[in-house]
């Protein structure tokens, strides 16, 4: 082909090239715009210019983790509200585009995160549980994941627990200097009990024992640790099991104060 014939063609590949560069350039300038609006706590405009960011360069992933993320900032954690559910609903639709668009592992971990936090607030504890083992099989040795199972374990099997107890009007303290020693209940519901919360107990004091391997003085999961021991305390068939996990849920809990003192200490510290 001559060069005379190949002149249209280059001019046509020069108008693209261009006119591919310029959009670029377009959707950096709404992205910076979207930005500014981000930190002004503007997170209406924000959204609109990170949607036209990301329509101009569909590549341009920081667009569509700060739409992701403006639309958390809009949500309001708890509020059963229609419209804040549809911007939740968002929310985890924004996160879940950035994860499509195969992000870097601190990408992917903040979008795995922060969806599984929404489902959290949303009380949609199992779809929270999913993504907290999606981030466990990512990073085995980040004890914040297993914390999260267990704390979502514990917030399944807690209310099911207190139900059934004012149900039998069994939910008040034997002793009222000793809150946490409450009657047993009796057997037959004992075993519909453990059969429902049984596997889940499990998992959660697993995923929690994981935790504080990783991070001893996690005051957090020491804290559900010993919340998780007192509900495999209600499921025991044997008196003398029931006592030794009181008696872990106590030690557990001196454990988390210590903890938390010492968090404070360093807090001060810190700050002087």
């Amino acid at each position: 082909m001559t060069l005379k014939r190949l002149a249209p063609l280059l001019g046509v590949l020069l108008l693209v090239v261009t006119a591919t560069g310029c959009k670029k350039l377009k959707a950096r300038d709404q992205l910076n715009k979207g930005v500014t609006a981000f930190r002004g706590a503007q997170f209406q405009q924000a959204i609109e210019h990170f949607k036209q960011a990301v329509d101009l360069d569909p590549t341009l992933l920081n667009a569509r983790l700060y739409l992701a993320t403006a639309y958390y900032q809009l949500y309001v954690p708890g509020g059963e509200s229609e419209d804040n559910i549809k911007i939740g609903k968002q929310a985890i639709a924004a996160y879940e585009d950035v994860l499509n668009h195969n992000p870097d592992a601190d990408q992917q971990t903040s979008a795995l995160g922060s969806i599984a936090q929404i489902y959290y607030n949303m009380k949609d504890f199992e779809k929270a549980k999913e993504l907290q083992e999606r981030l466990v099989k990512l990073d085995p040795n980040n004890p914040d994941p297993y914390g999260w199972i267990g704390q979502l374990d514990w917030s399944v099997c807690y209310p099911r627990t207190m139900k059934l107890r004012k149900e039998l009007n069994i939910a008040n303290p034997i002793d009222p200097k000793n809150p946490g020693i409450l009657p047993p209940i009796p057997e037959k519901r004992r075993v519909e009990l453990a059969e429902q919360n049984g596997p889940l107990v499990e998992d959660g004091i697993q995923a929690l024992t994981k935790a504080v391997e990783l991070r001893p003085n996690d005051a957090t999961a020491l804290s559900y640790l010993n919340l998780m021991y007192r509900q495999k305390a209600e499921i025991e068939s044997d008196k003398a099991a029931r006592e030794e996990d009181l008696n872990k849920a106590d030690e557990l809990t001196q454990k988390a104060l210590a903890a938390m003192k010492q968090q404070q200490a360093a807090a001060s510290a810190a700050v002087h």
